[in-house]
C-alpha cells in the first residue's frame, strides 16, 4: 500500500460519524465510518442515486506536506486511467480541496486474503477464473501505459459477479521513476518480484505485476506465499535466489504459475496471455465461482448495508459537500458566525459543547442539563510493568508520573492532568486488547510507550485508528514510523535511533578503536526484526569506514556449544573484534564463549542487550563489553540535575536508564497541549503528532527533533563500558566512522 492510500475496510466494521465528522462530501453523504489511520478517514458513502461508495478524506496537515498532493493527484490519474470491469472503478476525487478527497466504487465482498485466511484455499476453478479476472484488470493497467506495482491478497476484493482490482497509489507509468527513491523497495514482501525486491527502479514495469499475480494464484490455491513468510529480509532473499514452494497448487496451473514466477523478467507471459491461457468461462452475474463459506460471508454483508444507519448532520461548518438537512441525533456546535453563543464573564464568548451538544438528567424529574466542560485530560502510560522488559517499564511509568506532577503543581497551569497507566506485560498477543483500554478514552490525548518493539507493532493499528499520538523511548522497530502496507505514518513519534541508525552508530563506535580491521559480526535470531536491522546498520557503517566484517548467522536460542562452535570458526577466520547483533539471552551464550575460547578483542553489543540482567548472568564474562543503548546517564547530564533531585524526593531513589527520556517527552508534549489550549481553548489529540514532530526541545536529557516520518534526527546512541559490574558511560557514539589510517592516506 502506498503513503496516499487506505484500504477498503470490512463493511462488517462499519462505525458512527463522530461529532468532527462532515456529513457530506461533494454529492455524497456519509453514513459511517469504514476506517481511519494516521493519513485520514474512509467514510462510507451514498450518492443521491443510491450508490455506495468508498470515500477516502486525507487530514489537512498530511496535504500541507511537500509532494502529497503530486503523489495523491497521481494515484486518482492513475485509478481513472484503467478501464476494466475488474477494477474498482474512481466515481468522484477532489486533489485540490482543503481536505483532499478520492471515492471507489463500493465492494461489499471480503478480500482475497480476508477469505483465504477464513476458510482456506479456494478451488481450482475459483483459482482459474479469479486469475482470469485479474490478469484482464492487469492488462488495462498496463494498456493504460501504468505498472500498479502492488498486487496482493489485501487488494483483490471478492463479489458475486467476480473480483476487483484496487489500489493505485503506487501505480506509476511505465518507465516513470519521478517521487521515488532509486533505493526504495515498493511493494509488499511476499508478492513481489525480483526486481522490486531488489528496488532496480528501471527494471519494473508490467512483467513485476505478473510475478505477484503469478504470487497471488500460488496463495488462493494453497493458503500459503510461495515464498514463505517471516522477517522481511528473508522473503526479499527467497524471491531473488530461492525456487518457490507451489506444493498444493492444481495440475492445471502449474506450469503457468510456474512461467509467472520466471527470475528473469522477460520469461514471463504478459497479463494478455494469461487472461487467454486460463479462459474456460466468466465469473457470470452470480456466486457460483465461489465456495459456499465465501458466498455467505459476501451474502452477510450485503445484507448489512441495507441496514444502514441514520444519516447524521455533524458540525455547522464542518460539511466539505452540501450541508445535510436532517437534524443529526447528537445535534450540533453553532459556530460564533451568526450563531448564538454563551456568555461567560466579563463578555468573553465561548460555545459550550460536550459530545455535541449533550445533556444529562438533573436526577429530579427537571429534564436535561448541560455537561460542563472538560477541564482535565489524561496522559496515557502504555508499558510493560510485570513483564520481561519490567525494569525499562518501571523506569518510563515513573518519568512520565514525574513530569504530569510537576505540570499539575504549577498555580498559572490552564488545565489538570491525569496519568492513565496500563501494563501491557510485554504481551503482543494482547497489545491490540489492551491498547484499546487508552484508545477508547477520549480524555486521553497521548500516550508514552511501548516498552518494546513487538507489542508496539501489534499496538499501532489502534491508536492508528484513533488518531491518538504514540511516542516512545525504546521501540527501535523501523517500520512502526515507515510504515510499510499502510497509510504514511502519522501517529507514532520514536524519540531514539531506530534499530538501522543504532547499529551504524555501533559500528562507528567500534571504529574509533584503531586495531579493529577485521571485525566479526554475529545476527542472532532469536529476535529477528530486530537483529536483521541492527546487522544491516552494522554492516553499512562498516561499509562507510572500508572496514570488511566477517559475517555469520545463528539460529533463534542457539545453545551455548553452538556459539563455543560458531565463534571458534569467527576466531579462528581471524576476526580482531567481535559485534553481537542479538537479545541478552544470546549474548550471554557469546561472552561466556569468547571468555572460554581466549578471545581478548574488543566485544560490542546493541539496546537489546542493555540492562542489569546482561551483566548479572555473564558475570565475569561481561567485563570489558562496550553496549550501545539509546539512553545517557542522568548523572553525567548536568542539565538532569534538578530531575534527577526530584525523583530522589519523589521516589526515594536514583532515576533509572529510560526515566530521564520520559520525562523529557512528557514534558515535551504537555508543553504542545499548553500551546493547543492557548491557541484553541482546549487540548486536543488531533493536530498534535504534527505539532510534536515539526518542534524542537531540549530536556534534561539532551534535544528532540523529528524527521517527515517522526524518527528521531541524527544521534541519540550512547556507549556504555561494563567495569566492575556496572556501566561506566563512555559517550555519544559518533555521527561519522573513524576510518583506518591506511584508507585515509588513499583518500
Amino acid at each position: 500500500m502506498s503513503p496516499t492510500t487506505t484500504p477498503q475496510p470490512e463493511p462488517g466494521a462499519l462505525r458512527p460519524l463522530l461529532p468532527s465528522d462532515p456529513s457530506a462530501i461533494a454529492g455524497y453523504r456519509l453514513l459511517g465510518r469504514l476506517g481511519a489511520g494516521g493519513m485520514g478517514v474512509v467514510y462510507l458513502g451514498r450518492t443521491a442515486a443510491g450508490e455506495l461508495a468508498a470515500v477516502k478524506v486525507t487530514h489537512a496537515d498530511q496535504a500541507d506536506q511537500p509532494d502529497f498532493r503530486a503523489r495523491f493527484r497521481r494515484e486518482v490519474e492513475a485509478a481513472r486511467r484503467v478501464s476494466s470491469p475488474w477494477a474498482v472503478p474512481v466515481t468522484g476525487a477532489d486533489p485540490d480541496a482543503p481536505e483532499p478527497w478520492m471515492a471507489t466504487a463500493f465492494v461489499a465482498g471480503p478480500s482475497l486474503g480476508e477469505a483465504v485466511a477464513a476458510h482456506g484455499p479456494l478451488p481450482e476453478r475459483s483459482v482459474r477464473l479469479l486469475g482470469w479476472s485479474v490478469a484482464r484488470a492487469l492488462a488495462a493497467v498496463h494498456a493504460a501505459g501504468l505498472v500498479h506495482r502492488d498486487v496482493k491478497p489485501g487488494n483483490v476484493l471478492l463479489a458475486v459477479d467476480g473480483p476487483r482490482l484496487i489500489d493505485f497509489g503506487i501505480a506509476r507509468a511505465t518507465g516513470e521513476t519521478a517521487l521515488t527513491a532509486t533505493d526504495m523497495v515498493v511493494g509488499t514482501p511476499g508478492f513481489l518480484a525480483p526486481e522490486q525486491a531488489e528496488a532496480r527502479t528501471d527494471a519494473i514495469g508490467p512483467p513485476a505485476d505478473v510475478f505477484a499475480l503469478g504470487c497471488l494464484l500460488a496463495y488462493a490455491a494453497t493458503g500459503r506465499p510461495p515464498f514463505g513468510t517471516g522477517a522481511v529480509d528473508a522473503l526479499m532473499y527467497r524471491t531473488v535466489h530461492d525456487e518457490p514452494d507451489l506444493t498444493g497448487v492444481p495440475e492445471g496451473l502449474l506450469d503457468l504459475v510456474r512461467s509467472c514466477l520466471a527470475k528473469d523478467p522477460a520469461g514471463r507471459p504478459t497479463a494478455a496471455e494469461i487472461g487467454v491461457r486460463l479462459v474456460e468461462d466468466s465469473p457470470g452475474d452470480d456466486a457460483e465461482w465461489l465456495p459456499a463459506p465465501v458466498v455467505r460471508t459476501i451474502a452477510e454483508r450485503s445484507a448489512r448495508m441495507l441496514a444502514l444507519p441514520e444519516i447524521d448532520v455533524t458540525e455547522a461548518g464542518a460539511t466539505t459537500g452540501a450541508a445535510a438537512p436532517e437534524k443529526s441525533r447528537r445535534g450540533f456546535l453553532l459556530l460564533a458566525s451568526g450563531a448564538a453563543v454563551l456568555a461567560v464573564g466579563g463578555g468573553a464568548a465561548a460555545v459550550w459543547a460536550g459530545l455535541g451538544g449533550d445533556k444529562e438528567t438533573d436526577g429530579k424529574g427537571g429534564g436535561k442539563k448541560p455537561v460542563p466542560p472538560r477541564t482535565s485530560w489524561t496522559i496515557g502510560v502504555l508499558a510493560d510493568l510485570s513483564g520481561p522488559g519490567r525494569e525499562i517499564g518501571r523506569a518510563q511509568e515513573r518519568g512520565a508520573r514525574l513530569a504530569v506532577e510537576q505540570f499539575n503543581a504549577r498555580k498559572d497551569k490552564p488545565f489538570t492532568l491525569g496519568l492513565k497507566v496500563v501494563d501491557d506485560r510485554g504481551d503482543a498477543s494482547r497489545a491490540l486488547a489492551t491498547a484499546k483500554a487508552l484508545t477508547a478514552d477520549p480524555g486521553v490525548l497521548a500516550v508514552l510507550g511501548p516498552t518494546g518493539d513487538a507489542v508496539a507493532e501489534a499496538a499501532m493499528p489502534a491508536f492508528e485508528e484513533a488518531g491518538l499520538p504514540l511516542i516512545t523511548v525504546s521501540a527501535g522497530y523501523n517500520l512502526l514510523t515507515m510504515r510499510t502496507g499502510s497509510a504514511a505514518n502519522a501517529t507514532f513519534l520514536r524519540a531514539i535511533p531506530n534499530h538501522i541508525s543504532a547499529g551504524t552508530h555501533l559500528s562507528f563506535a567500534a571504529t574509533l578503536l584503531p586495531e579493529i580491521r577485521r571485525p566479526g559480526v554475529l545476527e542472532d535470531r532469536t529476535e529477528d526484526h530486530y537483529s536483521w536491522q541492527v546487522t544491516g546498520g552494522v554492516r553499512f557503517g562498516f561499509g562507510q569506514a572500508g572496514i570488511p566484517p566477517h559475517f555469520r548467522v545463528v539460529p533463534a536460542h542457539a545453545d551455548a556449544g553452538a556459539y563455543r562452535r560458531v565463534l571458534g570458526e569467527m576466531i579462528d577466520a581471524g576476526i580482531d573484534a567481535y559485534v553481537h547483533c542479538g537479545v541478552t539471552e544470546t549474548a550471554v551464550h557469546a561472552a561466556r564463549a569468547l571468555t572460554e575460547l581466549g578471545f581478548t578483542g574488543p566485544r560490542f553489543t546493541g539496546q537489546a542487550v542493555f540492562g542489569q540482567d546482561f551483566v548479572k548472568q555473564a558475570g565475569a564474562a561481561a567485563e570489558g563489553w562496550y553496549v550501545c543503548a539509546p539512553v545517557a546517564d542522568p548523572a553525567t547530564q548536568k542539565t538532569a540535575a534538578a530531575f534527577t533531585a526530584a525523583h530522589r524526593k519523589r521516589f526515594g531513589t536514583a532515576p533509572a536508564y529510560y526515566a530521564g527520556e520520559s520525562y523529557d517527552v512528557v514534558t515535551m508534549t504537555i508543553e504542545q497541549l499548553k500551546a493547543q489550549a492557548k491557541a484553541d481553548g482546549k487540548p486536543a489529540r488531533k493536530g498534535l503528532w504534527a505539532a510534536l514532530r515539526k518542534q524542537k526541545y531540549t530536556g534534561v536529557m539532551g534535544g528532540y527533533h523529528f524527521n517527515e516520518f517522526g524518527d528521531l534526527g541524527m544521534g541519540g546512541t550512547f556507549v556504555f563500558a561494563v567495569q566492575n559490574g556496572a556501566y561506566k558511560p563512555i559517550g555519544s557514539a559518533p555521527l561519522l566512522p573513524k576510518k583506518p589510517e591506511k584508507n585515509d592516506k588513499k583518500a
